[in-house]
């Protein structure tokens, strides 16, 4: 593993995969006890420069096999936990001949465009709730057609799963009056009117074959 950006929480965890006291971390990386304990304290704090080097040498240096081991069984285990407790969204991008499905969001006075999207709750299918929310809030019943992906949205910094869905029947309307202000079908050529092309997950563009 390439420890490319130390925080407390990291220096903490080699602390512990070294199993040693506040004051033998300390003397085995050569800072002061107050250091290793605003660690424990602080642990997004990202130690200087010089206390980086005396990581990475500890980590590099000195750590045997079973000490690197354990230190990545821990920054994966804390990985999987941020993932678990991040919100969850399932999107689905309708596609009915040359249009796309869109639904208007109505925050108080901001306004935006946005494919149908639902919360899926712990153990949910993500494709049923794409499905699902589609027709709640729209009346349109799809199907899904390819699973486009899944990031870490950059502004909301929800775990979003994209789905491409193909129409099946119905009539688009609003039937989420309380969070929607309007329902359309967006003529595919003309989607960046409604939703700028550089907020796009690039991976729709491809599916509409939407030039990027």
């Amino acid at each position: 593993m390439d420890v490319t950006q130390w925080t407390g929480r990291h220096a903490c965890w080699l602390q512990d995969a070294f199993e040693d006291t506040q004051e033998e971390f300390a003397a085995r990386l050569g800072v002061s006890v107050r250091t290793v304990a605003a660690w424990h304290q602080t642990p997004d704090m990202v130690p200087k420069l010089e206390t980086r080097r005396m990581l990475n040498t500890a980590y590099y240096g000195k750590a045997g096999d079973a000490v690197r081991r354990q230190f990545i069984h821990y920054t994966r285990a804390h990985a999987q936990q941020m993932q678990a407790q991040a919100l969850r969204v399932a999107i689905a991008v309708v596609r009915r001949d040359g249009d796309v499905l869109l639904v208007c969001r109505q925050d108080g006075d901001d306004i935006t465009w946005q494919f149908p999207a639902g919360i899926v709750k712990p153990g949910g299918s993500a494709p049923k709730v794409a499905v699902r929310e589609t027709l709640d809030e729209t009346g349109v019943h799809c199907m899904v057609r390819e699973h486009l992906g899944e990031r870490l949205h950059p502004r909301t910094r929800a775990f979003c799963d994209y789905y491409l869905c193909d129409f099946v029947h119905g009539e688009a309307v609003n039937g989420d009056a309380s969070e929607n202000a309007d329902v359309a079908w967006a003529p595919i050529a003309e989607l960046s009117r409604y939703i700028p092309e550089d907020q796009i997950y690039p991976p729709i563009l491809e599916a509409l074959e939407v030039a990027a």
